[in-house]
């Protein structure tokens, strides 16, 4: 049973080690931030392009109903936040193939994360499809990079369960791949998993046939599923 919602809590920023900032309220937000389009909607949250005003550094906000929050953790600092910020805290430390955070806040109704978003980017969805499949050499580069960023995550303890194009950023300007949303994703553990969590077409067969699990062969399973997206440009 996930443990009781806390009482809301001070935002933090990665500038350094998690320090804290209260008083944060919709209206501070607002005077940090000018909110831009829609990006994306999914089950647990939506997701905004802005502007942040002090340096004009384009950012994503992504916007969670506090109670669509069904897990929670603790930061290093004891601090009590979505499992979702913890589990980003773990791997978004100067890596650049995963997305980073920025800030977190939490308001009364909803938990806000302000993450990196590269000025010219496109998920690798998008990325496909608008060339309908892609060269092996574009498809290897790409692939290696999300392998290297698993293999971080993995390092640090983390699953991220929901590994598929539409959660892959890809830097237009660079060529980096960022791995993003970990709204599914858990602690890696060395036993059978027993509850599913990310997109039911990328799930193994042991899931689909026993209920149950491994972290790292169900990873292997919806990596193959991608590369086959990557250079087939279908499912």
């Amino acid at each position: 049973m996930p443990p009781a919602r806390p009482r809301p809590q001070a935002g933090l920023r990665h500038a350094r080690p998690w320090p804290s900032r209260r008083g944060k309220t919709q209206h501070g937000l607002n005077k940090q931030y000018r909110l831009g389009s829609l990006l994306g909607r999914g089950g647990f949250g939506s997701v905004f392009a802005a502007m942040r005003l002090s340096d004009g550094a384009p950012v994503a906000i992504k916007r969670v109903p506090r109670n669509r929050v069904l897990h929670w953790g603790e930061l290093p600092d004891g601090t009590s936040t979505p499992l979702e910020i913890v589990l980003l805290a773990k791997v978004s430390t100067g890596f650049p193939g995963v997305v980073q955070l920025l800030e977190w806040l939490e308001l009364p109704k909803d938990i806000l994360m302000v993450l990196e978003r590269p000025e010219r980017c496109q998920d690798l969805h998008r990325f496909i499809r608008a060339r309908r499949f892609l060269p092996e050499e574009e498809a290897r580069e790409l692939f290696c990079q999300v392998l290297e960023a698993v293999r971080h995550c993995i390092s640090c303890g983390v699953l991220h369960r929901d590994i598929k194009p539409g959660n892959i950023l890809v830097d237009l300007a660079t060529g980096q791949a960022k791995l993003i949303d970990f709204g599914c994703g858990t602690y890696l553990q060395d036993t059978a998993y027993t509850h599913f969590a990310g997109t039911r077409s990328y799930s193994p067969p042991e899931w689909t046939h026993f209920g149950r699990y491994c972290g790292k062969p169900a990873t292997i399973w919806s990596l193959g599923i991608l590369l086959h997206q990557m250079v087939c440009g279908e499912h």
